[in-house]
């Protein structure tokens, strides 16, 4: 254990910690403070791409497993939220758990075919898999089909909080945010997430331990596929809707590119970048600008200039300037 943990992480020093502890509490007043400035379902939308982008960093970036298929996770979660919600008539929070719970049991059946596969072989049965699903959700009846399911209702939250106020719906988001981002920081320092940087920095050593790898992946897979299916229920109770968009192979590279932009392998990379191609899409598409075109011209400035991303290279920065 002492092996992996002293290969798989480094120690940071305690200026960068003070510095970021001070930033997150800054970044916590400015969210508190954001939905009485900017419209509240606009930030609802980055709070939500931002989880998912978080839990998409789990694997990628902490893991080293790219997976194309994430979006399954994601609209599939959003699907079954919104069907228990609007067609059971369940609360929302109970609504949000079911499809939590579908999305971590999508995560392990891919997860179990897909992790004994490396590299390009992984990335191509994701991506597989997830098509089969977006095909499954364009013909059966419960999704559909390209009408999606519509008119979602929000309901009461333990059957006290009215989510129609948006100010009410932004601070449940707000809350779901932070405690999804709050368990992606806790698996990463925690000994199972060392392990699993190990196993990214070199997985033969790990089985050399003793290790089971494949179990570890699985582990993490699922725990990703969770995670994303909580950021999918969630979009589907603030935008109440769920369709064919959330589970397209686009919105797989859509999260893809949120991670590069901020940084993979950070805690604030995801968030970042979600922010940046959200708002993008949002004020960009107002005025008549081709927004992919756009992103992707940033994407390329960023993969010649910016290597670890937005925020992997304002901390290596960072690092550098330290005393020693």
């Amino acid at each position: 254990m002492a092996g992996v943990t002293d290969t798989a992480s480094e120690a940071r020093p305690p200026g960068l910690v003070k510095l970021g502890l001070g930033a997150t509490a800054v970044v916590l007043v400015l969210l508190v403070l954001a939905p009485f400035v900017l419209y509240p379902v606009f930030l609802m939308k980055v709070l939500c791409f931002a989880l998912f982008a978080c839990a998409f960093n789990l694997l990628v970036g902490y893991v080293g497993l790219l997976s194309f298929g994430h979006a399954a996770f994601f609209g599939g979660a959003a699907y079954y939220t919104a069907h228990a919600v609007k067609v059971w008539g369940l609360t929302p929070e109970i609504g949000i758990l079911i499809g939590v719970a579908g999305a971590a049991g999508m995560g392990a059946v891919i997860g179990f075919l897909a992790i004994r596969r490396h590299g390009i072989y992984f990335s191509m049965i994701t991506l597989a898999l997830s098509q089969m699903f977006y095909f499954v959700c364009l013909q059966v009846p419960f999704t559909h089909g390209e009408d999606g399911i519509q008119g979602v209702p929000r309901g009461r939250l333990f059957g006290v909080i009215d989510l129609n106020d948006p100010i009410a719906m932004y601070f449940t988001v707000l809350t779901i945010f932070l405690a999804g981002v709050w368990a992606v920081w806790r698996i990463v320092n925690s000994p199972f997430g060392n392990i699993l940087k190990a196993i990214r920095e070199n997985e033969a050593r790990a089985v050399s331990l003793g290790y089971r790898v494949e179990r570890y992946k699985l582990g993490a897979f699922v725990i990703s596929a969770a995670l994303a299916g909580l950021a999918g229920g969630t979009k589907a109770l603030v935008f109440q809707l769920a369709t064919l968009t959330d589970v397209q192979w686009q919105m797989s590279g859509e999260v893809i590119l949120m991670t590069l932009l901020g940084g993979i392998g950070t805690m604030a990379g995801p968030v970042v970048g979600a922010a940046l191609v959200v708002t993008l899409q949002n004020y960009l598409a107002a005025v008549g600008i081709p927004v992919n075109v756009l992103i992707g011209a940033i994407f390329i400035v960023c993969v010649l200039l910016f290597r670890r991303g937005i925020v992997g290279e304002a901390l290596h920065a960072l690092s550098r300037r330290r005393p020693g």
